[in-house]
């Protein structure tokens, strides 16, 4: 080791990124007795969107002691409606996923970003555990047993493992030799709330256009958050109207099922784009995040999938104590994570391209599975079990042996 290393001490953990993702990870890593370092400016506070959470995630962050100082401004998702909205020749039916079909009283929770980051940000700056940085990083060097990462004021950092949580345009993950598969979509996320004069009774509805899905997810209250997938023309359109003109659009969308609608955040655009690395970790690099996935903003998978990052990161680092960083725990944590993403990617991918498909066939086949939803119960339990967490699904119908859990996990004595 170098005479640098031996004069400055080695930081087992560096998480590259204080988004939600970054945190997320700092808190679990403390809770598992880690002493992370956490780079990077704080989340931008004039984030308008919101976050669904599903189930396992808000498990997860009520394992983490966050849950409950979120819980009173967040809303549930009980019951989530897919409306076929198009005029095509091939329209499907109208299905309804109710939380209670599994025993679940949620779904999840819709959570305002800005809220969100706050309350990460308050669990962080209170965990003894995690030193924070504030400034980015400008430069990472792999050294073999080591990363070196140059903060913007010239301070350096030694890590046996740099956990990339800086986005879609991870540096973190560009020093690591890790390439990525990219593409773009004709479509761009039009993000607003609106209060609403009927109650949402957190019911979550989903029509489907040609251009895209228009989301409705019940906040707190009689409020809503939307996202409107639009081509990028109509997008400029919407974000020009005035605010009783963007109301009445989005009441005409809804079919008034909520009556009068007001804006009360004003919509910012998101153009849509994916990606997806080559590979999950390399070179004492592990991705999280949006530096591990990007997709539209279909079926909650966002930050629900980047939990299970952090999920999948405590488990690959306990491979070796000794070394964070070290190969084993690498490719525990790229074995861990690929089928999981590629999965969710190549999905959300398929769903999102049929729905813009002009075609027929493609239109046929997309009825047929949304009927088989809605007339089929078993099926449609699969598939909600199977949008909260990967495995569910399956899991529920497996015999439960003695001594082993519903999901594989080993019960109890």
């Amino acid at each position: 080791m170098s005479e640098l290393i031996a004069a400055k001490p080695l930081t087992e953990i560096v998480i590259s990124g204080g988004g939600p993702a970054g945190m997320i990870a700092a808190l679990a890593l403390a809770a598992h007795n880690y002493r992370p370092v956490l780079l990077g400016p704080e989340t931008n506070k004039d984030d308008r969107r919101t976050t669904a959470l599903m189930m396992p995630a808000i498990r997860f962050l009520d394992s983490l002691g966050v849950w409950q100082s979120i819980r009173p401004e967040a809303a549930a998702l009980s019951s989530m409606r897919i409306i076929d909205a198009t005029k095509r020749l091939v329209r499907s039916p109208t299905v309804t996923f109710r939380s209670s079909e599994i025993d679940e009283e949620a779904f999840g929770y819709n959570i305002p970003n800005a809220l969100l980051n706050d309350r990460l940000s308050d669990a962080v700056a209170q965990q003894d555990m995690i030193r924070r940085v504030t400034l980015p990083a400008i430069e990472y060097r792999n050294n073999g047993d080591h990363v070196t990462v140059t903060l913007k004021n010239g301070e350096t950092l030694h890590t046996r493992l740099l956990i990339a949580a800086d986005g879609r345009n991870s540096a973190a993950r560009d020093a690591a030799g890790i390439r990525t598969r990219r593409w773009q979509y004709p479509q761009t996320a039009v993000v607003l709330s609106f209060s609403h004069a009927l109650p949402h009774d957190n019911i979550s509805t989903e029509f489907h256009t040609e251009e895209g899905p228009f989301t409705q997810v019940p906040l707190k209250g009689n409020c809503s958050s939307l996202v409107w997938v639009v081509n990028p023309e109509r997008a400029k359109t919407l974000l020009a109207l005035d605010d009783d003109a963007l109301a009445q659009r989005i009441e005409d969308m809804m079919q008034s099922m909520l009556g009068t609608v007001k804006i009360d955040v004003r919509p910012q655009a998101w153009p849509l784009s994916g990606l997806v690395p080559y590979n999950f970790a390399a070179r004492r690099t592990i991705l999280i995040g949006e530096a591990a996935h990007v997709f539209p903003p279909i079926g909650a998978q966002g930050l629900n999938l980047g939990t299970r990052d952090v999920e999948t990161l405590i488990k690959a680092v306990a491979q070796d104590p000794r070394d964070p960083g070290a190969e084993r725990v690498t490719r525990a944590y790229d074995r861990g994570r690929r089928p999981d993403i590629l999965a969710r990617t190549g999905s959300v991918d398929a769903l999102n391209r049929a729905l813009l498909s002009p075609m027929l066939p493609a239109q046929i086949v997309r009825n047929i599975g949304l009927e088989m939803l809605r007339s089929f119960a078993p099926l449609r339990a699969f598939f909600m079990r199977e949008g909260m967490r990967p495995g569910s699904g399956f899991g529920h119908f497996l015999p439960k042996l003695p001594g082993i859990g519903k999901f594989g996990r080993v019960d109890a004595a």
